[in-house]
């Protein structure tokens, strides 16, 4: 019997493609497996679902599941870069090419179909979603937010014509070593040349509503310019990362500068790793994926480093080296061991902040990209 492609089309279609992943990485000790509640969300419930189109699908091999797949539009992405790009995500494989290429070749149809001329990915509708194919890095556990694949992931789509369109890096950094006297002397300097700039407690922003707005809108204008395939947030998605994200915000690893008029100047937000704790929850939260998720998260010896930026008046002007000096005072006091940077465009001149701390490699993921043929 030979393999089958079927469009996602109920709700026990979508719970085989959001499982499929358990089983295809059963015996893998780096794989981090998602939340099954926050997929099926993301796939069925997101407010980006407003204004992408997506479809998905599964390739049978008899009644068992040997891949998935989900394609997306973003007109937003299209309308801002002046593209007609269709995206993939959400693509696991057995080691079977056939099965990559049913995949693949199926969104592509369907991608023609919808007037797109290019298809890349994997990537998420929008920004901060899990993006990149993994290609460095395969014996280390990623961050919660990121991808995790197998190497032979990587063969299938070159053999299919797919081409590299960008890599994102991480380094694994030792979070007991201190700063370097360099950036303690550019914080110096801005602490004196901009003396209006200060912290505030993220306890007490978390509780002003009109607060969390500005400061999505900051990280909207934070990364337009410098972050590669960025799409800025509606205010719908405003609205539902503030309810999925604050609540794992905490003042203990994580850092807001302010302005002289109480702007959001700068920011840098790190998280306790919790992905072991994911990998013992199995995908879900009950009956004891909560425990294993709460303890994670006033664990803060291996940290994930997620988001930092500026808002463009304050960029180029040293102010990383503040909020990067009170994360090191709450990482002593934490007991932190070790930190997993972000992914970072490694054409960013941004990534080059690393350069100055003990470092290596982490990982390295692609973003892959094809012309369709019309």
């Amino acid at each position: 019997m030979g393999y089958t492609v079927k469009e996602v089309s109920t709700r026990r279609d979508l719970q085989r493609f959001i499982a499929f992943p358990d089983r295809l990485y059963r015996d893998c000790k780096a794989y981090v497996p998602a939340l099954h509640k926050d997929q099926f969300h993301a796939l069925s419930g997101v407010s980006t679902l407003s204004y992408c189109r997506r479809k998905m699908w599964l390739v049978l091999d008899g009644r068992q599941v040997a891949g998935r797949i989900c394609a997306m539009v973003n007109p937003r992405y299209n309308a801002l870069y002046g593209k007609r790009r269709a995206r993939f995500g959400w693509f696991d494989t057995i080691e079977d090419f056939e099965v990559a290429r049913l995949l693949l070749e199926t969104a592509e149809t369907w991608a023609k179909g919808q007037g797109m001329d290019e298809i890349h990915g994997p990537l998420y509708y929008n920004t901060l979603g899990k993006q990149g194919m993994l290609v460095e890095g395969f014996d280390n556990i990623p961050p919660f937010n990121c991808l995790y694949n197998h190497a032979y992931y990587n063969d299938f789509v070159a053999r299919l014509g797919y081409t590299k369109e960008c890599d994102w890096v991480q380094y694994l950094i030792p979070a007991d070593k201190g700063l370097p006297e360099k950036t303690r002397r550019v914080a110096q300097v801005v602490r004196e040349r901009y003396p209006e700039l200060h912290a505030c407690r993220v306890s007490r922003l978390k509780k002003d509503p009109d607060w969390v707005r500005r400061f999505f809108k900051t990280y909207n204008n934070s990364f337009a310019s410098s972050v590669h395939n960025f799409v800025p947030f509606t205010e719908a998605e405003i609205e539902e990362e503030a309810q999925s994200v604050l609540s794992y915000v905490s003042d203990k690893g994580c850092c807001v500068l302010l302005d002289g008029q109480e702007e959001v100047a700068a920011f840098g937000i790190c998280f306790p790793s919790i992905s072991r704790a994911l990998q013992k929850a199995k995908g879900r939260l009950f009956p004891f994926g909560w425990f294993h998720l709460l303890r994670a998260m006033n664990d803060y010896t291996t940290t994930d480093l997620m988001l930092n930026g500026a808002a463009p008046r304050w960029q180029l002007r040293g102010i990383s080296a503040l909020y990067y000096t009170d994360l090191e005072a709450k990482a002593r006091r934490l007991g932190m061991k070790r930190a997993v940077t972000n992914p970072q465009i490694e054409s960013n001149d941004a990534v080059n902040i690393w350069n100055a701390y003990e470092r290596e490699p982490y990982m390295r993921r692609r973003c892959y990209i094809k012309r369709i043929k019309q």
